[in-house]
């Protein structure tokens, strides 16, 4: 056989083979054949490269090379399911729906709700050419290229069973319950920062700039919901049996019902019956499942009217709490942490729990050795809830909270109206240096992509970095040590040295200053112009920004007073960072919206909708996120939420196109 004949052959098989053992559970072949036949199609492959295929099963173990993630806006928005806690919240849906087809049958399908990573699936000509987050429902993620390491998510599709030409599907991205106390458990022995649960682990994952450390995870996904022009059919259920088909792992615990009390049944057996299951669940999601009576029943602002999700209640457990220990976050809040007898809870061992701050551990009446209630709710993070007095010894004494710092020694301080405890010292607390630095490189700060919070706290181990300006001075043989990360070792720095482009307003955001978010680093920037402005405003001055008031302008003025803050700050400039609005902004500031509350709302074509923020904001109108009786005009795209054109109209509030919008600015 001709090596191009026998790559194709060696594709075809590869795919097959992952498909019976990562979704069918059915493995034919051993792990020695398998790897034997994909370490031959690598040679194959590194011969004829004119043969590359972006889906080939080889591709599935990732590369390094992978740059930030782009946004794509979604062609069917991802809404938000209405959640429901009990079996009235599911009647009362029941009976919506019943009188919203005005008394035509209909049958619900029953499904699991996987707690997890939304993601959106998109194949054309039976090939997998976008994975996309769910995001704000409107735009998401590409994560393409880390999607493709998931070995249960078909690269190409069965190539005997007829499929549409072009579709989309969505589930949910997984991290087993195996993986996850595996990963956990290294973790802990490397002494770095354990993740909270399985889902918070699934997307840190999913969203690493290394798809090789994707592939390592072995993150699983279930498939859900299946969307386009031409599906096989008008069921929901029946549409998901034809996409198991091509090739797509699909839940076996779905089943379609007619009736409130096949309902009832199907939740209350797989409330129990959930902790059987490898991966994380929190509840039960119910949709129509005809799609012809989904159009018909149609959707709210938010969610549809056609699906809802039961949450489970959250499980509890008894145990005896050993000790209490206190944890600095990345903020410089201390938060005291239960450590417990392990104790079996939702399919995992739990030896530690969140007491969330002092007034929470008093009310509680907390003392050493006290037998506990601990619970696991949606979040999946262990909080204990309640305390058996009757078996608490004589000799117990009360927990008591620490005064200061466990990580630098310094004074604790309790803000006004704040129910946590800080450390000031934030930037000489290790935590809070950490957690400074991670704010500055995000996405909406100086958007450092080739960076993340592993990289942060390893360089910060290694003495690269002590503060937000250390990252300057880091230079490719810094990174590179023993030789070979010397292509990585060169993304990073070239993208540092790229943040020096950064609009003025996203360096005052980043620098990290407590309470000024991203909104009002933009209203500041735009007031002051300059930095040197903006750490010489007095207070009164800070006070007479929109949206800025007393706490913020507090905190501002102090940040500026500490030397240490101004050391940085002077570095930061030095490096050539911007210091100052461009002289392209000044100029195309107007005040043409002065006064005005904006809320946006839809799809967009000419700009997307963080540049017509930016141009409200520039010609000095305000953005709003509800409709009110003083909101002054409604910037209206395709597919504006009915209930936000219901509100508009019982309002009065005038509803604006694009282009109308565009010629206000000329």
């Amino acid at each position: 056989m001709i090596e191009t004949e026998r790559i194709k052959q060696l594709r075809q098989l590869l795919h097959e083979y992952n498909h019976n053992y990562y979704v069918l559970n059915m493995p034919t072949v051993t792990d020695r054949e398998f790897d034997d036949l994909m370490h031959e199609l690598q040679r194959l492959e590194e011969k004829h490269p004119e043969l590359y295929d972006s889906n080939s099963p080889t591709q599935r173990v990732g590369s390094d090379l992978t740059q930030g993630f782009a946004q794509v806006e979604h062609k069917y928005p991802m809404l938000s399911l209405a959640n429901t806690y009990n079996e009235q919240d599911v009647q009362d849906w029941y009976e919506s729906v019943r009188r919203g087809l005005e008394g035509e049958e209909f049958e619900v399908c029953c499904e699991m709700k996987y707690d997890g990573l939304s993601i959106s699936l998109t194949y054309e000509n039976g090939r997998l050419v976008r994975g996309v987050t769910r995001g704000d429902g409107v735009y998401g993620d590409d994560v393409t290229t880390n999607v493709k390491t998931i070995r249960c998510i078909p690269l190409v599709l069965n190539e005997n069973v007829a499929y549409p030409e072009a579709f989309e599907i969505r589930g949910e991205i997984l991290m087993p319950w195996s993986v996850f106390d595996d990963l956990n458990a290294k973790r802990e022995a490397a002494e770095e920062p354990l993740f909270a649960n399985p889902r918070n682990a699934a997307s840190g994952t999913l969203k690493s700039q290394d798809p090789r450390l994707v592939a390592d995870r072995h993150l699983d996904c279930y498939l859900y919901y299946l969307l386009g022009e031409t599906l096989p059919s008008d069921g929901h259920y029946e549409n998901l049996a034809e996409a198991a088909k091509w090739g797509f792992k699909i839940s076996q615990g779905m089943r379609k019902v007619k009736t409130l009390q096949e309902i009832y049944d199907f939740i209350n057996y797989w409330d129990a019956e959930r902790k059987n299951l490898p991966v994380a669940t929190d509840g039960i999601v119910l949709k129509v499942n005809s799609i012809r009576q989904q159009q018909h029943l149609g959707y709210t602002a938010k969610s549809p009217r056609w699906a809802i999700a039961y949450k489970f209640k959250a499980e509890q457990a008894v145990t005896r709490l050993e000790s209490v220990s206190f944890q600095v976050g990345r903020t410089g809040a201390v938060t005291p942490v239960a450590n417990m007898d392990a104790v079996r809870l939702a399919g995992t061992m739990v030896k530690r729990a969140t007491l969330n701050n002092e007034d929470f551990i008093k009310n509680l009446g907390l003392h050493i050795g006290d037998y506990v209630y601990v619970e696991k709710g949606g979040e999946i993070i262990p909080k204990i809830v309640g305390v058996d007095v009757t078996k608490r010894s004589a000799e117990a004494q009360p927990v008591e909270f620490v005064d200061c710092c466990p990580e630098c020694g310094t004074p604790l301080v309790r803000y006004e109206g704040e129910a946590a405890y800080y450390c000031p010292n934030d930037t000489g607390c290790p935590p809070q240096i950490k957690g400074r630095i991670e704010h500055f490189i995000a996405r909406k700060a100086m958007n450092i992509d080739s960076l993340g919070p592993e990289t942060v706290d390893d360089y910060y181990r290694r003495g690269l970095i002590h503060n937000i300006a250390d990252l300057y001075c880091i230079q490719v043989q810094d990174i590179n040590g023993s030789g070979n990360r010397e292509r990585s070792a060169r993304k990073i720095v070239s993208s540092i040295e790229a943040s020096k482009q950064v609009p003025f307003e996203r360096v005052v955001f980043a620098l990290g200053i407590r309470f000024v978010g991203e909104t009002s680093a933009r209203q500041l920037a735009r007031h002051f112009k300059t930095m040197e402005a903006l750490q010489n405003a007095s207070l009164q001055q800070l006070m007479e920004v929109d949206g800025v008031g007393e706490v913020i302008a507090k905190s501002i003025v102090a940040y500026f007073h500490n030397p240490a803050n101004m050391a940085i700050v002077n570095r930061l400039r030095d490096y050539g960072l911007q210091m100052q609005l461009s002289s392209e902004q000044i100029a195309s500031a107007t005040n043409k919206l002065e006064g005005k509350s904006i809320v946006i709302s839809g799809v967009f074509s000419k700009h997307s909708r963080d540049e017509y923020k930016a141009m409200i904001e520039q010609n000095g109108g305000k953005n709003v996120g509800s409709i009110s009786g003083k909101t002054s005009f409604i910037l209206a795209g395709e597919n504006m939420g009915p209930s936000k054109l219901q509100k508009a109209e019982k309002l009065g509030v005038q509803i604006i196109d694009e282009d109308t919008f565009l010629s206000m600015l000329e």
